[in-house]
């Protein structure tokens, strides 16, 4: 079982099928997204066909939620699942966080409870405003904003589900009342979105084991465990060098072509959502400076594997891409990356350079 290509194929990458944002983002469960441009290719890379204009729309159009629904990280979630999603995976942040918040921006119940009245009747009555003027808002009400702390309060306020991001305007990311911008979000009890959760995550980005899972969801190693015990029925179980992982009872075929190259944003699903990331990773690059840990920049991937960063420059209607490989490539590999950095182009709309 190669485990990397299933995992590209899983999670949609490779043979993308999808036609509409929301259903990429539904399938992955949540798609990390502090890094916006970023995420908007991450959801547009596992499109049949799209541009940048598509997954904003989307977003426009609510079907794609921006919050904060796990780990205290921005995500995209489907709209229908905002609610129960925050409902399971927040209280948990918000506990581990509490302290932090009283000591370092003295924020505690009472403030947080003025925070909130205030920002509810400023967005009331479908109304968004930028963060700035949320900001003004709260300073109006008497609640201070000042440094880190209006950042938290909004963070806060997102985690308790009463706000979420709406529609940009401009180059501005707007906020509303999650009730008011997603008002058909569904509700599940406690162990049916826990079973709900484990099966989005280990169909699409399976073979993923148990920890990876609890990394993922950042639920506790016991409430990680009733998920998958719940649908492991359902799942198709495979053993490696002693690790157990789980994945969709009918995976894939993944007889592609090689060299198979994708450039994929950084945060990308593929590489942030494993505690364990050797199997699209050598572990000797994974100290390399360019490298970022997988996580912080955009990554080369060849076949599967994790081969090199990348990093854009955009200037009028030029895309400059300058590749950074962690060893020579071969001619093949350097036409393959040529070819997905056109795809990319094609996205934004622009045309591309490679120095």
């Amino acid at each position: 079982m190669n485990v990397a290509r299933l995992r590209l194929h899983n999670q949609r990458i490779a043979g993308a099928t999808f036609e509409k944002p929301g259903d990429v983002v539904a399938w992955l469960g949540a798609v990390q997204a502090q890094d916006y441009l970023g995420a908007l290719w991450a959801v547009g890379l596992r499109m049949r066909s799209a541009v940048e204009a598509d997954i904003e729309q989307a977003l426009a159009n609510r079907t794609i939620i921006r919050t904060w629904p796990m780990r205290g990280t921005l995500h995209f979630v489907a709209a229908a699942d905002a609610r129960w999603m925050l409902e399971l995976l927040t209280p948990r942040v918000v506990e581990n966080n509490a302290r932090r918040l009283l000591r370092q921006f003295d924020l505690d119940e009472a403030a947080l409870a003025r925070s909130k009245d205030l920002v509810a009747r400023a967005l009331q009555g479908g109304k968004r405003l930028t963060r700035t003027a949320m900001y003004e808002a709260l300073e109006t009400g008497g609640v201070s904003t000042a440094g880190q702390r209006g950042l938290h309060i909004l963070w806060r306020l997102a985690q308790d589900g009463v706000i979420c991001f709406g529609a940009r305007e401009g180059k501005q990311q707007t906020i509303a009342l999650l009730d008011e911008w997603a008002p058909k979000a569904k509700r599940m009890g406690r162990d049916e979105a826990l079973a709900e959760l484990a099966k989005r995550y280990f169909t699409s980005h399976g073979p993923a084991t148990l920890q990876d899972f609890t990394w993922w969801s950042g639920l506790t190693t016991a409430d990680a465990t009733s998920g998958l015990e719940m649908v492991k029925q359902s799942l198709a179980q495979e053993t490696i060098n002693g690790q157990t992982y789980w994945l969709a009872e009918a995976p894939p075929a993944t007889k592609d072509s090689s060299p198979t190259t994708h450039l994929l944003p950084a945060y990308d699903e593929y590489t942030v959502a494993y505690k364990d990331r050797s199997a699209a990773l050598n572990p000797k690059y994974a100290k390399l400076p360019n490298y970022g840990h997988g996580i912080f920049n955009p990554t080369i991937v060849v076949d599967g594997q994790v081969v090199g960063t990348w990093k854009r420059t955009l200037k009028k209607d030029t895309l400059v891409i300058a590749p950074s490989p962690f060893t020579k490539l071969n001619r093949a590999e350097t036409r393959a990356i040529a070819e997905a950095a056109s795809r990319y182009g094609k996205f934004l709309d622009a045309s591309v350079v490679l120095p």
